[in-house]
């Protein structure tokens, strides 16, 4: 197998090529290529140039097979995905080609750089795994496999990782040499079947994924190697690979990183299955987050039973005034009857409409038998009780409610006959009344809504994470019904999860980061990557964030 060895520069700073990119300085080299930073010169943006070897630029099929992997790259858009610009080709005046791929140019540092201090902590190491198996469940997607998922060829920036290079990706099924033989990749990270001359397939890249995940993890490749004739004395000698000194290291991820390193490509998972194993396992990276992403669940009004309650030496109530007004209650009646205020008739905060979801199974707080009942069962009428004397101020109110209802006789079958509830303190009962029917069931009884952290403050302005949070569910329920795609969902709340974090911790500023949400619709929305219904849901949404409290 054939080893190809550092391409030296022949180019120099200052020079034009194909009339547009004009190089700056050189910022990388590799065994195929030369990385140079450029200046667009027609867009007027600084973008990175991936010149090929000057003898595989000689080479028209060569040529030919990255100018086709160009285009299928720069249909991948993606967060976590390098983004290509273009493809070009200049002619010397001496013959020689200049063949060259034009890429996003990123801020950051290579993972590969990053791992020489040491492996990772798990939770940042499953977060990089996630992040590539992602980037890469979108290439598989598209049928393209990469060939080189490598540290030195993922990028840690600001906005997550981001997969370089997809110059020697192919498509799926592809031979997976070249003419001459070699195979293409780095040893280290290739899988067995690959030195067989199998063709390229999403399991390979798993299998790369799972070198990169152990190395992360650990600080070591699973099978050292330089060379293709080492990697093969690796893999027929070396032991299997464990990770069981990985401190804290949840065992979901080791299962499944130990089955990416699988010999048998059919043992491996997806990378749409490692992603999600990796995301299952990872930690929320701050509380305001986690909250943001809660979803809100409204809980259904559950009517109390009839009962008996007793607090001290003075049972609840029992009299017809305050027998309606816990009917009252629970029915959510207009406000200024007995019962729907807190303190009045013995209802405490969270009992009532807005306090339904406190009862279960037909019993208070527990799902035992109501106090005061001695073996559980439903009595047909409350006890007398005794006045305290201090709350004869409420007597007028309670007895007000009878003459507020109708004068239905006949109790409904969906109603007890009396709905107290027992409160953390004595209850404020009323006198004075004999216990009559309950009204007729009320024509409205609403849910009670459930506490949510994006419920809008008083002065009507959502705070940034009730914003942030009205967002995330237009992003989910679109991502729910197909109006968005998967990648841009994830694009989208990486962008609005960074802006949360940024602006929260008061490193950034919200109008920049709503800028670049709203630019980041309008493109999708080009690229058919979500439905024109939606992109008018996002936007404004995008526009109450802007406007959210800070």
């Amino acid at each position: 197998m054939r080893q190809v060895r550092s391409v030296k520069p022949a180019l120099q700073p200052g020079r034009l090529l194909a009339t547009r990119y004009r190089l700056i300085d050189q910022i990388g080299a590799g065994g195929m290529s030369v990385i140079w930073r450029a200046h667009d010169e027609v867009l007027d943006r600084v973008v990175a140039l991936k010149v090929l070897a000057p003898s595989l630029a000689a080479d028209a099929r060569f040529r030919d097979m990255v100018r086709e992997e160009a285009r299928a790259a720069a249909q991948l858009v993606h967060p976590h995905v390098t983004s290509v610009h273009d493809y070009g080709e200049t002619v010397a005046p001496d013959g020689s080609i200049t063949s060259f791929v034009v890429m996003e140019l990123l801020s950051g540092e290579e993972l590969e750089s990053r791992l020489t201090e040491g492996p990772l902590p798990w939770p940042e190491a499953v977060e990089i795994g996630a992040q590539v198996a992602d980037a890469l469940a979108a290439a598989h997607r598209l049928g393209i496999v990469h060939r080189d998922v490598t540290t030195a060829n993922v990028m840690m920036t600001q906005v997550g990782a981001k997969v370089l290079d997809f110059g020697i990706a192919t498509r799926i099924g592809a031979p997976d040499d070249d003419e001459d033989g070699a195979t293409f990749g780095t040893p280290a990270y290739v899988a067995p079947e690959r030195l067989d001359g199998a063709p390229a397939q999403p399991a390979t890249d798993v299998y790369s994924l799972g070198v990169l995940l152990h190395e992360t993890l650990t600080g070591r490749v699973p099978y050292p190697a330089d060379t293709w004739e080492e990697l093969s004395s690796a893999l027929a000698d070396g032991t299997p690979p464990t990770l069981a000194g990985v401190p804290g290291l949840p065992p979901a991820v080791a299962q499944v990183c130990l089955r990416c390193l699988s010999r048998d490509p059919a043992d491996r998972p997806t990378a749409r299955q490692l992603a999600t194993v990796l995301r299952d396992q990872m930690l929320p990276a701050d509380p305001q987050a986690s909250t943001m992403l809660s979803p809100t669940v409204t809980l259904p009004a559950v009517e109390p039973p009839r009962a008996t309650v007793a607090v001290g030496s003075a049972p609840a109530t029992g009299t017809a005034g305050s027998a309606t007004a816990g009917v009252s209650a629970t029915a959510g009646v207009r406000p200024g009857t007995a019962g729907v205020e807190p303190g009045t008739a013995g209802v405490r905060p969270g009992s009532g409409a807005a306090g339904a979801r406190g009862w279960a199974g037909g019993a208070p707080d527990g799902g035992g038998p109501p106090p005061g009942s001695a073996d559980g069962r439903r009595k047909p009428l409350l006890r007398p009780v005794v006045v305290l004397p201090a709350l004869a101020v409420l007597i007028g109110a309670a007895l007000a409610v009878p003459a507020l209802l109708p004068d239905d006789t006949d109790p409904p079958a969906a109603l007890p006959t009396a709905g107290p509830t027992v409160s953390d303190g004595p209850s404020l009962p009323a006198e004075g009344a004999t216990e009559q029917p309950p009204a007729s069931p009320p024509t409205a009884s609403p849910t009670p809504p459930a506490p949510t952290a994006a419920a809008s403050p008083p002065g009507g302005t959502d705070t940034l994470i009730e914003a942030a949070n009205r967002l995330e569910e237009v992003i989910g329920a679109g991502l729910a019904d197909g109006g968005i795609r998967d990648d841009v969902a994830l694009d989208l709340r990486n962008e609005l999860r960074n802006l949360t974090r940024a602006v929260s911790g008061g490193e950034g500023e919200l109008g920049p980061g709503v800028a670049r949400l709203r630019e980041k619709v309008s493109t999708r929305l080009r690229e058919e990557g979500l439905s024109p219904a939606y992109a008018q849901q996002l936007d404004a949404a995008i526009a109450a964030l802007g406007a959210a409290q800070v």
